[in-house]
């Protein structure tokens, strides 16, 4: 599926639930099913700044795509990234790049979060993308 189709679909799963504390509490149920990160990547070099809490993300590359894992020691932020690598990552550096991430905005995420977790998100997408453009370079 591409990054916009991935997208669109996370929109019509969060469109189906109205009230906001079931979507918190699907943001949470994506957490706790993110795969656990390997603690060789729980690093100072892996942690995102401008999140208030621990948020860890490792970047490889698999066959011309990036692959995403992370982790966060809290609930809802752990969601917020679980979900980010849901729609962008098995994808091609300059897909990423390309992508605008709309479903954030869609499903009203960032309205209904504090705003250090909304600088957080930003944060987390900047380093998504960092990525991203660092592997496109190494490539060309």
């Amino acid at each position: 599926m591409t990054i916009n189709e991935l997208q669109d679909k996370v929109v019509e799963e969060f469109s189906e639930l109205t009230d906001w504390m079931d979507k918190y509490q699907m943001l949470i149920e994506l957490g706790n099913e993110l795969e656990p990160l390997n603690e060789k990547y729980k690093t100072e070099k892996n942690i995102i700044d401008g999140c208030q809490s621990r948020v860890w993300l490792q970047c490889d590359i698999v066959d011309g795509q990036l692959v995403f894992t992370a982790d966060s020691d809290a609930l809802i932020t752990k969601g917020i990234i679980a979900l980010l690598i849901r729609v962008i990552s098995n994808h091609t550096p300059q897909e990423i790049i390309d992508a605008e991430f709309y479903f954030i905005d869609r499903i009203g995420l960032r309205q209904h979060l504090s705003p250090t977790r909304s600088n957080g998100l930003l944060s987390m997408v900047k380093q998504i993308k960092a990525y991203a453009l660092a592997y496109s370079i190494k490539k060309g």
